[in-house]
């Protein structure tokens, strides 16, 4: 199952980068054994205006068709690692080809984006700057894969 982060806003190279490269290059090695990767990064940026509903038209694009959409919102769900990866390998067990995570631009989501996703996944009530939260993401992506794999990455 191939995953995307598709994210509004680009993303500068420095420490962020640094660490998104590192954790989803483990996560490429750790993964690929269990039918999971690679992880694409896939960035929009809404030049022209419109808010919420024009980086939602971009986002949609920039998806695979028949994606599993997972909506970063913090109104979403909040899950531990070990049930975000054992939902991670329900999507892959159930046959889903492509697994696409979305980070909406300063305002968030637009509800319709927000409405179709299958999961709408929370890092907490606090709200996190859009580079720190890809890092987030990518990490947990990565966890996700080491704990499915038994890997001692993830310690409870």
């Amino acid at each position: 199952m191939r995953l995307q982060i598709c994210a509004v806003g680009r993303l500068r190279a420095g420490p962020e980068q640094a660490l998104i490269d590192d954790y989803l290059t483990r996560f490429d090695r750790t993964g690929r054994a269990l039918g999971l990767g690679p992880v694409e990064l896939r960035e929009v940026e809404n030049r022209k205006g419109g808010g919420m509903a024009a980086e939602a038209q971009l986002l949609t694009r920039a998806l695979p068709d028949n994606a599993v959409l997972v909506a970063m919102d913090e109104r979403g769900k909040t899950l531990s690692s070990p049930d975000f990866a054992n939902w991670m390998a329900r999507q892959r067990d159930d046959g889903a080809q492509d697994l696409s995570f979305v980070i909406g631009g300063a305002d968030g989501l637009a509800p319709e984006l927000r409405n179709r996703a299958a999961l709408s996944l929370s890092f907490g009530r606090m709200v996190w700057p859009h580079m720190l939260a890809r890092v987030m993401l990518s990490e947990q992506i990565y966890r996700a894969a080491t704990i499915l794999a038994g890997s001692p990455y993830h310690r409870v």
